[in-house]
């Protein structure tokens, strides 16, 4: 989870639960609910969701995702808008029954906010998630990042492949011209490139037909055998 898009509470010493604080723990964590921001106000940052959302009711833990970097690098580049920008958010309610009055309540609604204000006109587009925890949360980010890494390893290969291919073609032709070059001062032919033979000769399209169909029997012969396996049973 990146920190820069997360608002949490104050800072806590943690020490160790007992029974009776753990089971109070898991029924305050069951009491909680989620609300899924699906568009975040250019420049809005987490301190400012949190802030915001208070007014309705206590907060517990707030995570923005950043946009792309791809999209960070153009925007950064083309405009002169270099702050931090976010696409979407979850906000944890102490109690689910805020949560949902929150999100119903505000969904399609103005920001609002004072005169001249920065998102006063912008419009919050949220819903409650139900049976929804913070623990699936950050299940879930921890999976994309996965995704994202093996991703990332699989294009980093087939680059690395690509890269040696052409290295391998570019010291190969070099190869050939100079070999081209001492055969032309001998007066020889010059050499031509070898071709890649497949290695599975080509198959037309009777072979396929002939391959995939098979012989069929007609009900006649098929009862005819069968009286004939019967008969020498019997």
């Amino acid at each position: 989870m990146d920190l820069e898009g997360f608002a949490g509470p104050s800072s806590k010493v943690v020490k160790p639960l007992t029974p009776e604080g753990l089971a109070a723990f898991n029924a305050e964590i069951a009491r909680t609910g989620v609300v899924y921001i699906s568009r975040i106000p250019p420049g809005m940052r987490p301190e400012k969701v949190r802030h915001l959302m208070s007014q309705y009711g206590e907060v517990g833990r707030v995570y923005l995702q950043k946009e792309d970097p791809k999209t960070t690098y153009h925007r950064r580049k083309y405009t002169t808008d270099k702050k931090p920008h976010f696409t979407e958010g979850w906000v944890e309610f102490k109690d689910k029954k805020v949560a949902r009055t929150v999100a119903t309540m505000l969904n399609a609604q103005p920001i609002g906010g004072k005169k001249g204000t920065r998102w006063r006109d912008d419009v919050w587009t949220m819903t409650y998630l139900p049976k929804f925890k913070w623990n699936m949360l950050t299940e879930q980010i921890a999976h994309e990042a996965a995704a994202r890494a093996a991703k990332l390893r699989v294009e980093i290969t087939q680059s690395r492949s690509e890269q040696n291919e052409y290295l391998r073609n570019v010291e190969l032709a070099r190869i050939v011209d100079k070999r081209n070059e001492k055969r032309k001062e001998k007066g020889l032919e010059p050499l031509q490139p070898k071709e890649k033979k497949s290695k599975r000769p080509p198959v037309d399209d009777d072979t396929r037909e002939k391959k995939n169909k098979r012989p069929r029997v007609d009900d006649d012969a098929r009862n005819a055998q069968l009286q004939d396996v019967l008969g020498s049973i019997f």
